[in-house]
């Protein structure tokens, strides 16, 4: 691995999803961090309306039902921002403006709400928590939300029956259990923001699902290392649906082919039975029915980040980065816990290691990795040259996007 350099860049990025009721992706709140915080952040509003566009579409585009979208944008204001007036005129219908709890709450700060709010911006209210000081923001805004970690269910209850008189749609943040979810659910929320998803749904006495079965039988085949070629195509072709969107995905732009290639096992000769079984991994993990779409979504992020972190590093033989990226979140996708998972599973001791315990330079990386994309960026290694994992942030965004559509298409 090449020395490691302290770099800071000025900006990092990273977003969070925030879903509807059916678990939907619907908009991102964008996370945001300059050289001169250690902590998050408003966005940066400086440069042309050009510019800010290509960073929020590079941000917020998904693709869902064959189209690419770009979702909403939930984005962080200071005083300052609201009452100078230096907003640019980004698309209304596709900015929620968040007013930040610790906010002044005066006339030049209700007037600058009030001329946003005509102008046809959303307005959030954000980590909230009732007082009366805040019911002429209330009159206005659209859209609370109710930071939830560290309350009992039935300290949210309160907020909630507190916040009935206004005609405001709620939004449950830092959700973290399915239980919460749940509460929050039945209490009339329709938005929803956390880290819940990416953690296994245990039910006492439920039976794995034919798809979760169906899932983990594949994972176990594709990562046996003792696999043949010959193996490899009879576990693909067993299923046509799943070899139509294998032929796609490696017949897309991603692998710059030279010809067309119309047979698994020819496929399998081209690219090697390394890039294959990746390749079958991520379409067993966006087949995998029952589960958000933002779920898989994040893990093709993850992994593809790993390997274009470790490739920026000067690591030689990145080929297991990608699926420890991967393997390290696939358990939610299973409702069954990470450790019992990987016992079934024949990874590398690396790669478990990695996933487990964070050790060795792969540990390393899957952990800053992590880390980055959920903004928690303190938590990274502190000698990592962030560069290189925001570009790959950034472009790992955009490859996920594109795979996408290639499987769903």
């Amino acid at each position: 691995m090449a020395e490691k350099k302290t770099i800071k860049k000025e900006i990092l990025m990273a977003r969070q999803p925030i879903f509807n009721n059916k678990l939907e992706t619907v908009a991102y709140e964008l996370l945001y961090r300059s050289s001169d915080s250690e902590n998050q952040a408003v966005f940066d509003f400086c440069g042309s309306l050009a510019t800010i566009n290509v960073l929020l579409n590079s941000y917020t585009s998904v693709y869902q039902n064959n189209q690419l979208k770009r979702m909403p944008a939930f984005l962080n204001l200071t005083y300052d921002l609201l009452i100078n007036d230096t907003l640019p005129n980004l698309p209304t219908n596709q900015i929620v403006l968040e007013i930040l709890e610790d906010i002044e709450v005066d006339a030049k700060l209700l007037e600058s709400v009030k001329s946003l709010r005509n102008k046809g911006y959303k307005i959030a209210l954000d980590d909230f928590i009732y007082d009366d000081k805040y019911i002429p923001l209330l009159e206005m805004a659209q859209i609370i939300k109710v930071d939830v970690l560290g309350m009992s269910l039935e300290q949210v209850s309160a907020q909630v029956e507190k916040l009935k008189p206004y005609k405001v749609t709620l939004l449950a943040e830092k959700i973290e259990t399915h239980v919460m979810y749940q509460h929050c659910k039945d209490l009339g929320f329709k938005l929803f923001q956390g880290y819940f998803l990416s953690t296994p749904e245990m039910i006492e006495g439920s039976k794995v699902k034919p798809t979760q079965e169906k899932l983990l039988s594949i994972v176990q085949a594709l990562q046996d290392p003792k696999v043949s070629s010959s193996d490899l195509e009879k576990l693909i072709i067993q299923d046509p649906v799943f070899t139509y969107k294998l032929l796609r995905i490696v017949n897309s732009s991603a692998n710059n082919l030279v010809r067309e290639i119309d047979s698994v096992l020819e496929a399998i000769n081209i690219l090697g039975i390394t890039e294959m079984k990746k390749w079958a991994l991520i379409i067993a993990m966006l087949s995998n029915q029952g589960k958000p779409e933002e779920l898989p979504r994040q893990l093709l992020i993850r992994g593809h980040m790993c390997e274009k972190v470790a490739l920026g590093t000067g690591i030689q033989d990145t080929s297991g980065y990608m699926i420890a990226g991967m393997m390290s979140g696939v358990n939610a996708l299973l409702d069954i816990g990470l450790i019992e998972l990987l016992e079934q599973i024949p990874l590398t001791q690396e790669i478990k290691a990695a996933i487990i315990k964070g050790e060795g330079i792969m540990g390393e990386i899957l952990h800053n990795t992590i880390h980055f994309g959920l903004g928690n960026w303190q938590q990274m290694s502190s000698d990592v040259d962030t560069q290189i994992y925001d570009n790959a942030y950034l472009e790992s965004l955009d490859w996920a996007c594109k795979s996408m559509n290639c499987i769903d298409s």
